[in-house]
């Protein structure tokens, strides 16, 4: 019987931490029912054919009841086993109540302390367990009675409509633990974002300013480099800006949004010697996938501008495919030297490792990189509908 939240393999927080606090209230249900059972036989002890018999049922039940609140305190011990033998002493203790009380009884030895079990199975294995342990009580229940009055057959309908209706409402309320605590990650993300946007916009878009009227100020090479700031800066504050809008509104993050790949990718021929080679078609993918593809792709592109030349021709070719899209970025340097990615990224300079690694591994794709004489090539796969 498979289990959304299994202790044993791999319970996620949220739901242990319900069914932990539904074992905790099923300790006092069993403690209150343990009394009922003990005071009702007391009572009724006229009933018994063998007294001694009876005594032995009661005192069954209280030392199982202890063993029980103390097994199923911990997470680690509610077995199958556990939940078995819970139920196994449920139906001995109907079983054997013609033998103690004799034919034409009206009450069993254990009464209403059978629901013990059948909410452990409930909560445990939510309404199939309920369903299951329900039809086992239910059934050894009717079998014991020599006649069923309408008063067995109102208890029995209500242990059979009762054990699936709680292990149900179990199983929602582990569902909306767990959904609570997603959200409740997601806006400590959005949060951490809007912190980091702002730390970026109070120390690098300073800079990034500074940098591009300082470069027009001068000219030449310097002019060169103050219009690439500027168009970093722009960059950064459409990214802080968007990262703000998500921590004014978490549950919004991610969206039905979708961008045609294709058509963000070809404007990047604005750029110098850039060319872009797509699909006629367009080929649409979430936006959140076609933003990082685009920021991969840029990076790239800001490599051969920097380390090839502001004007030294690349060549881009996005391929779709039903289960995949793949990117290349293709220029003509003079590749780059061994060791030099592993040596930059030890200094710091996080623009390989990061920026196109980091965000291609993020969607769940490779990025793989050939360079040499010939130039420098990235080759980026990544999986549709698997991230």
């Amino acid at each position: 019987m498979s289990r959304r939240s299994d202790p044993a393999g791999g319970a996620s927080a949220p739901g242990l931490a319900v069914e932990d606090r539904l074992f905790r209230a099923l300790a006092v249900l069993r403690g209150v029912t343990l009394a009922n059972a003990v005071v009702l036989n007391l009572y009724r002890a006229d009933n018994f054919q063998r007294p001694v018999a009876g005594v032995v049922c009661v005192v069954v039940m209280v030392a199982w009841t202890a063993v029980a609140v103390w097994a199923y305190a911990a997470p680690r011990r509610r077995t199958v086993g556990l939940l078995v033998a819970d139920l196994a002493v449920a139906v001995a203790l109907l079983a054997v109540t013609p033998l103690v009380k004799g034919d034409g009884f009206n009450a069993t030895v254990p009464g209403f302390w059978v629901a013990g079990a059948l909410l452990a199975w409930a909560v445990r294995y939510r309404w199939v367990g309920g369903l299951l342990a329900a039809v086992v009580l239910s059934a050894t229940d009717l079998l014991v009675r020599e006649e069923i009055t309408q008063a067995n057959y109102g208890n029995v309908f209500l242990i059979v409509i009762g054990g699936p209706i709680v292990g149900f409402m179990c199983g929602s309320l582990q569902e909306m633990a767990a959904e609570r605590d997603r959200a409740e990650r997601t806006a400590a993300a959005a949060a951490e974002r809007a912190r980091l946007a702002r730390a970026v916009h109070d120390g690098v878009l300073q800079v990034l300013s500074l940098v591009q009227r300082r470069g027009a100020e001068l000219g030449g090479e310097a002019a060169e480099l103050g219009r690439l700031a500027g168009e970093q800066e722009s960059r950064l504050r459409t990214l802080i800006r968007t990262q703000e809008r998500t921590a004014e509104r978490p549950g919004e993050v991610g969206g039905d949004a979708v961008l045609d790949l294709a058509a963000e990718l070809g404007r990047l021929e604005s750029r110098a010697a850039v060319t872009v080679a797509a699909p006629a078609t367009p080929v649409e993918l979430p936006a959140d996938v076609v933003r990082e593809l685009c920021a991969v792709v840029g990076a790239c592109l800001d490599n051969v501008a920097v380390h090839v030349g502001p004007q030294a021709p690349a060549w881009v070719l996005l391929e779709a495919f039903a289960d995949r899209v793949e990117l290349s970025v293709r220029d003509e340097g003079p590749g780059i030297p061994a060791g030099r990615l592993e040596q930059a990224a030890a200094e710091g300079r996080l623009g390989v490792s990061e920026s196109i690694r980091g965000r291609v591994a993020d969607l769940g794709g490779t990025a793989t990189l050939s360079t040499g004489s010939f130039g420098t090539e990235w080759e980026i796969v990544v999986p549709l509908g698997r991230r």
